[in-house]
């Protein structure tokens, strides 16, 4: 396998893209600030890639506002996670970000069944606080993105300094919060069910991230400690959500839910690490697959009341060239 990193100017991979496949090049990132805003060069880029290299995995950085049924169409021919930046602008000397447009966006993106992502930083504007980038997170997590990004906890540079409306112990805070978002929600892969297993605990997403960025550094595996959560097989992180989310049922007196949570949990873990890394696996459930995977697993409290437990052993695997389980 050839694990060599290449850069290329946008020009280069416009007019050589075919030399990228003669030296294995499988993955491309496309983060350039001038090329996520011009539409005309985005789809000429996204054609051309879908024309001649279809199965390179490209990850886009898009401005929100070029997205459109053109640019999803276009995307749809093409293996690529568009990676979009949550901005603010400050109006009246108020940080604000354009919620219905996001939403929107969002909304045709999961529509089309497109892979897509949020970016989101903290403490790099006047007028930002603590308060606002949870609020900001709590709203990213809720259109159901693929995953969530932070620069600010991948990159070696360093923090924030501190401003009048961010500490130093906030900013502490809130990159805590990111890496537990993005160790838990994205490394986790947790974008089917984390919503609906949320529901039952009655808190908000940024607060469960608080929560679990609290249970990461007393298990040693927390930002400072150099853990890295991309690093890590999606089974060990797995294991690491089952265990904080049976302390958070236990916690509020949702125990008896749990196993659902861990059928939930378990079943799609398997179905992903199937697509992601071809991987076939045997899950043992205490309820059928069939209910698992249903639209009223969303109402965790509801399926318990009403859907009958079955205990299944379920085998997941590729039946021809797609995902399918059985019942052995």
């Amino acid at each position: 396998m050839n694990n060599k990193e290449y850069t290329f100017s946008i020009t280069e991979i416009e007019s050589q893209l075919s030399s990228l496949k003669s030296k294995g090049v499988t993955e491309l990132s496309l983060h350039d600030e001038d090329l996520s805003r011009d539409k005309k060069r985005f789809l000429r880029i996204i054609r051309k890639i879908a024309a001649e290299y279809p199965e390179l995995f490209c990850s886009i950085l898009i401005d929100p506002l070029a997205i459109d049924r053109e640019v999803i169409s276009a995307v749809a021919e093409t293996f690529c996670s568009l990676e979009i930046p949550l901005t603010c602008t400050n109006k009246g000397g108020k940080l604000l970000f354009d919620k219905k447009l996001y939403a929107n966006k969002a909304r045709l993106l999961n529509e089309a069944g497109l892979i897509f992502g949020f970016q989101l930083t903290y403490a790099n504007l006047p007028g930002d606080s603590i308060k606002l980038f949870m609020e900001r997170l709590d709203f990213a997590v809720q259109q159901y993105p693929n995953h969530v990004d932070f620069p600010q906890t991948e990159a070696a540079e360093a923090s924030p300094e501190a401003s009048g409306t961010f500490s130093a112990k906030d900013i502490r805070y809130a990159r805590d919060i990111a890496f537990a978002a993005r160790t838990f929600y994205s490394a986790g892969r947790a974008v089917p069910w984390f919503l609906s297993v949320l529901r039952p605990l009655r808190i908000y997403p940024s607060r469960f991230f608080a929560d679990f960025a609290e249970w990461q550094r007393c298990n040693n595996c927390d930002f400072r400690s150099g853990f890295s959560p991309e690093g890590e097989s999606h089974k060990s992180i797995e294991k690491m959500q089952l265990l904080f989310l049976e302390q958070k049922y236990e916690e509020k007196n949702c125990q008896q839910l749990f196993p659902l949570v861990k059928d939930i949990v378990c079943l799609n873990g398997a179905l992903s690490r199937l697509a992601g890394e071809g991987e076939e696996s045997i899950v043992e459930t205490s309820y059928h697959p069939d209910d698992l995977l249903s639209p009223e697993s969303m109402d965790l409290q509801a399926f318990a009341d009403n859907v009958c437990m079955e205990n299944c052993r379920i085998k997941v695997f590729y039946d021809g060239e797609n995902p399918d389980y059985r019942i052995l």
